[in-house]
């Protein structure tokens, strides 16, 4: 039987577009989550995960970007580095939260630009990313000294997954994209 003509029997729904899209963010904050893709620095590394996380929270929903940011990042320290994962649960789901709220908002005053938007949202998720991990690794490695050698770090990370977000979304046109995938019908 030939099928000219005749409409797909596969339907794309908007829900299936979110899966896809919360699926392949969550996939690279794993992948990114590896040593393989960290910057080597003095005692320890610089994880890029920020820079998706970031990036998943500008163009998606307070429940995508969570999916992404925290689930992702637990499921990337539970298979990569266990020790912190249920702080990477809850600051970079945090994190992630409060960027896509602030992102969403409605577009008056100093808002008008998205770009200034995604700038300050983005800089208030550094701030709860690199409180939180610090308040983390006092709890998780009990000493106040090592949570201090590692904020510098924490902050450069942080500072990654902003200026990147903002760059790949509004410079590089991914957020027009990203517009162009999940309102075509």
């Amino acid at each position: 039987m030939n099928n000219e003509g005749k409409s797909s029997s596969l339907k794309v729904t908007d829900r299936t577009k979110w899966v896809v899209i919360v699926g392949l963010f969550m996939a690279l904050n794993i992948v990114m989550s590896m040593s393989f893709f960290s910057i080597p620095v003095p005692g320890g590394h610089l994880y890029l995960c920020d820079l998706i996380i970031c990036t998943a929270a500008l163009l998606l929903d307070p429940v995508g970007a969570f999916v992404v940011g925290g689930v992702g990042s637990f499921i990337g320290d539970m298979l990569f580095y266990p020790l912190p994962m249920f702080v990477s649960l809850a600051t970079h789901g945090l994190q992630a939260v409060v960027i896509s709220l602030i992102s969403h908002s409605s577009n008056k005053g100093v808002f008008k630009k998205p770009e200034v938007k995604a700038l300050v949202a983005t800089l208030a998720g550094a701030v709860i990313m690199v409180t939180g991990y610090t308040l983390g690794k006092i709890f998780v490695y009990s000493t106040f000294e090592y949570a201090m050698m590692k904020l510098p770090y924490e902050i450069a990370q942080a500072l990654i997954g902003v200026i990147g977000s903002v760059l790949l979304c509004y410079k590089a046109g991914l957020a027009k994209i990203y517009r162009k995938i999940v309102e075509d019908k």
